[in-house]
C-alpha cells in the first residue's frame, strides 16, 4: 500500500508497511500512481505524454519506471501487509506486564474548566485525594507487575496534582529510595494547570520531573474562556509567569505546553504563536475531548478550518526551521529513518495492559480517559486486576482489530488509534472515531512534510 499525496511543494510518496517516504518530482509521482494498476506500457504512454511538452524523452519515462521498479524489488516500495499474524502475539508476550501508572493523586481542581473531560477534576465522583499509603502500594503493585522491566513510567495527574503537592513529593522519594534494590529506574512526569506553582515546585520539578506538561489554551481570551477559577476569574495572567519561570529553569527543555482547541477556536495557529511570543518552542495543541452536543465540540463545519490550521502549522515549522529558530509540535514530532518499532505501530498505546491509571483510593482502570466509567474498572492496587474480560478486550485492541483501519494508509502510525476516543463515539473500544481519523491523517502528512524538508534542507 503507498500514500501519495502534495505539500508543502512536495511530492511525497508514503510506502505504507515499510515506512519509506520518497519526495520525487512530478514525473515519477504519476508513474508511481500508475504502476500497480496498469501495464509498463499503458503507464509509460500516459506519463510521456502529460509530460512531453516539457523536453521528457519516453526513455526519461522508462529510466523512472525502472527506478520504482528497483524500489519495489528493494522493499521500498508497495511493500505488502506481513503484519497482521503478529497483531495477537505481541500483546500476548507481554500479558500481565505492566511498565506505567497515571497516578490520580487528585481528584479535585482549583480550576473550574467547563470542556474538562474528567468533570471539572472529580471524574463524576466524589472529590478526594490520594494519601500517601495508597500511593505507596501503587508504586509497589508496578514493581511487582513490571516482570523484568527496568524502566517504569509514573504520572502525576489529576485533577490538579499540585493539590496534593506534599504526597507527590513523599511517593517520589520512596520510589527513589527502593528503585536500587529493586532493579528498576523511575521515570516521573507532572501535569499541571499552574496555579500553585512557586520556586519549591519548580525546583523539586526540575530535580525529579522527567517532563512537565502545562496547560495554556493560547491567547488569552481563548485561554481565560474556559480555565476559570470557581468565581469565573480566568487564570491566564496568574499561570503564564509562573510557566516562563518554570521553563527558564528547565533551560526550555523537557516540558510540553499543552493547549485544547475547541469550536471556537478552530483557529489555533493563532494560539500556537502565541505560545512562541511568550517564549515557549515544546508545544502540544489537542483537540477537545467532550461529550457530543456539548457547545465546545468540534462540528463538521470547523474540519475544514482546522485542516487547514495544521497545513499553515507545517508551512511556519518549516520557515522556523530553515530561519534557526525550530519548535517542537507535539504531533509533528516524526523520525523517517526510524520511528516506532513494529510492536508499537501495531498495538498501540497499551491502556489496560501495559498501562493504567489509579484512583485516589486505589482502583484501577485502564486509563485516565475511562476513570469513572464503572464497567471499565479492573479491579484495584491492592487484588490486582480481577476484570479479566474487560481486560481481555483491550488485550485485543490493536490495529487489524478495526475493520475500518485496513485500508487505511496511517494505520501504522496511529495504531488503530484511541480506544477512549473510540468509546465515546461509538460506544466500543475497537470502534472508530471518524472525525479524530481525519485529524490524525492530516497531522501525519504534515509531520512526514516537515521532516522531509528537514532533511532536504540538511543535504
Amino acid at each position: 500500500m503507498i500514500h501519495q499525496y502534495q505539500l508543502g511543494g512536495y511530492n511525497i510518496v508514503l510506502d505504507v508497511c515499510s515506512g519509506a517516504v520518497h519526495a520525487v518530482d512530478q514525473m515519477a509521482y504519476d508513474l508511481i500512481a500508475l504502476f500497480e494498476n496498469n501495464d509498463k506500457e499503458t503507464a509509460i504512454s500516459t506519463v510521456y505524454e502529460k509530460h512531453k511538452s516539457q523536453d521528457v524523452k519516453k526513455s526519461d519515462v522508462e529510466e523512472c519506471y525502472a527506478q520504482i521498479e528497483a524500489l519495489k524489488n528493494d522493499g521500498k516500495l508497495f511493500t505488502p501487509d506481513t503484519f497482521e499474524p503478529m497483531a495477537g502475539k505481541f500483546k500476548e508476550k507481554t500479558a500481565g506486564v505492566v511498565k506505567a501508572l497515571c497516578l490520580h493523586v487528585a481528584h479535585t481542581c482549583n480550576l473550574n474548566c467547563s470542556y474538562c473531560f474528567a468533570s471539572q477534576g472529580n471524574y463524576h465522583g466524589d472529590r478526594a485525594v490520594m494519601s500517601y499509603e495508597v500511593g505507596k502500594r501503587a508504586l509497589d503493585f508496578l514493581i511487582e507487575n513490571s516482570g523484568t522491566r527496568r524502566n517504569l513510567e509514573v504520572d502525576f495527574f489529576g485533577g490538579e496534582p499540585l493539590m496534593n503537592f506534599d504526597v507527590v513529593k513523599k511517593l517520589v522519594a520512596y520510589a527513589r529510595s527502593i528503585e536500587k534494590e529493586k532493579g528498576k529506574n523511575f521515570r516521573f512526569t507532572l501535569t499541571t494547570n499552574g496555579v500553585l506553582i512557586d520556586d519549591d515546585v519548580i525546583e523539586f520539578a526540575n530535580k525529579e520531573m522527567s517532563n512537565v506538561v502545562l496547560s495554556l489554551d493560547g491567547r488569552k481570551d481563548v485561554h481565560d474562556r474556559f480555565r476559570v477559577d470557581y468565581a469565573g476569574n480566568g487564570s491566564w495572567e496568574k499561570i503564564v509567569p509562573k510557566f516562563q519561570k518554570l521553563v527558564k529553569a528547565r533551560d526550555g527543555k523537557n516540558y510540553y505546553m499543552r493547549g485544547t482547541f475547541t469550536h471556537h477556536n478552530p483557529d489555533f495557529l493563532e494560539d500556537i504563536k502565541t505560545m512562541l511570543d511568550l517564549g515557549f518552542n515544546e508545544l502540544s495543541m489537542e483537540p477537545v475531548v467532550c461529550a457530543k452536543g456539548d457547545p465546545s465540540e468540534l462540528t463538521e463545519e470547523d474540519l475544514p478550518i482546522v485542516l487547514e490550521q495544521y497545513e499553515r502549522l507545517a508551512t511556519l515549522m518549516m520557515k522556523k526551521n530553515k530561519d534557526g529558530k525550530p519548535f517542537t509540535f507535539y504531533h509533528y514530532m516524526i523520525d523517517l529513518a526510524g520511528g516506532p518499532c513494529i510492536y508499537k505501530r501495531i498495538s498501540g498505546c497499551g491502556s489496560g495492559t501495559e498501562y493504567m491509571a489509579v484512583t485516589p483510593w486505589g482502583d484501577l482502570y485502564p486509563c485516565h480517559q475511562f476513570v469513572g466509567e464503572e464497567k471499565f474498572k479492573l479491579g484495584d492496587i491492592f487484588n490486582g486486576v480481577s476484570n479479566v474480560a474487560v481486560q481481555d478486550e483491550f488485550m485485543a485492541c490493536n490495529v487489524y482489530a478495526r475493520k475500518e483501519c485496513k485500508d487505511c494508509w496511517a494505520k501504522l502510525y496511529c495504531s488503530g488509534g484511541c480506544a477512549a476516543n473510540a468509546y465515546h463515539s461509538t460506544g466500543s473500544v475497537k470502534g472508530v472515531y471518524e472525525y479524530g481519523c481525519k485529524l490524525f491523517r492530516k497531522r501525519m502528512e504534515c509531520a512526514i512534510t516537515v521532516a522531509v524538508d528537514k532533511a532536504v534542507s540538511e543535504e
